[in-house]
């Protein structure tokens, strides 16, 4: 009865959201409704106590610093909006197109960890809306840039509500894992990744026969308002994702911690269609390997990129530029298996050997 339960939760927390536009619109909610239900069940039917004074300090406590970096970093960036895009224009033909599109892309992948993935995703958006661009190439840009700033925000649990719920989840035994885990034991996975992804930026731009500055359309400013509600949003977000965790712990240790690190990897690709940080918090436990660790991350944040749903910046991204999810995927989806046999295969030489 009681793994029934959890495995029916999962199933509506995967396909809901897709199928159901008012879930969609109110994923938050959602989620914070079914995280209390399978926190509830897993307490009293399950076969631990999972409600405590100490579960709910952590889902008070952990979202608030990805909170206020999401809240501080969109108040600067609000207020020198005009400047910031005013510098793009003139960055680019200083430095010319080809560089300037490596520059942003790596430079964005890599600050991501720092000023969060959505405020990166909105500056993202602001350099392609300041650059005279082809409606092809603005999409395959927008794109690889999703995935640099996906995958690099991953490196600090402030940067995305993955990284914020892995780190969540690690912190006590075996692993410990404080700010600076992720970062140590990814970061040669994901700084190389962002380089690959600036060059390919590189080849793209210079493709694109226009040049520069000025868009057909200007992008509504955000009001204070809008920042406090994301800022709100990301909150409930990670506190949703941490019931969740805990509810789906006996589950996890049971059926996911013993399977091998290339079925986790391959079974991640459903976070093209699936946010990646619902997927680790249904997923990542501290009994799994710190190998299995490494390799159901990074499943989840390259396959992340290849399709809209997959990640918080894609979603802002496509919503404020209008790109269909057709046009998303014509060029995420063979971009990210690319990445996800490379990587598959380095991770195996350097990893496991």
């Amino acid at each position: 009865m009681f793994i029934t339960g959890q495995i029916l939760i999962i199933l509506l927390v995967l396909i809901l959201p897709l199928t159901v536009r008012k879930v969609e619109e109110n994923l938050e909610v959602f989620l914070f409704i079914m995280g209390i239900i399978s926190a509830s069940l897993s307490h009293f039917s399950g076969p631990e106590h999972v409600w405590s004074l100490h579960l709910v300090k952590e889902a008070l406590a952990e979202p608030v610093k990805i909170t206020l970096a999401v809240l501080c970093a969109g108040f600067i960036f609000n207020k020198f909006r005009d400047r910031i895009i005013a510098g793009i224009s003139r960055s680019e033909k200083k430095i010319g197109p080809h560089f300037f599109a490596f520059f942003f892309i790596v430079f964005l992948g890599l600050v991501s960890s720092v000023i969060t993935a959505i405020i990166a995703a909105l500056v993202l958006v602001e350099i392609i809306n300041a650059l005279q661009l082809d409606r092809k190439f603005e999409t395959r840009l927008t794109v690889i840039a999703c995935f640099a700033i996906g995958i690099g925000a991953a490196l600090t649990p402030i940067g995305e509500p993955l990284s914020t719920i892995t780190t969540a989840k690690l912190k006590g035994f075996p692993y410990h894992a404080g700010f600076l885990f992720l970062f140590k034991h990814l970061w040669f996975l994901i700084i190389p990744g962002i380089i690959a992804l600036g060059i390919i930026g590189v080849f793209l731009r210079a493709n694109n026969s226009c040049n520069t500055i000025s868009k057909k359309q200007h992008l509504r400013q955000e009001t204070s308002v809008d920042i406090l509600c994301r800022a709100g949003k990301v909150y409930l977000f990670v506190m949703a994702l941490i019931f969740l965790g805990a509810g789906f712990r006996p589950v996890i240790d049971k059926y996911i911690a013993p399977l091998g690190h290339t079925s986790l990897y391959w079974i991640n690709t459903v976070s093209a269609v699936l946010d990646n940080a619902t997927l680790a918090s249904a997923e990542i436990s501290p009994k799994m390997r710190i190998e299995q660790i490494q390799f159901a991350l990074m499943g989840l944040l390259i396959s992340g990129g290849m399709l809209i749903p997959g990640n918080i910046p894609n979603i802002i991204a496509a919503s404020k530029l209008d790109i269909r999810s057709k046009e998303w995927a014509t060029f995420g989806v063979p971009v990210g298996f690319i990445f996800l046999i490379v990587y598959f295969v380095l991770m195996y030489i350097f990893i496991l050997s």
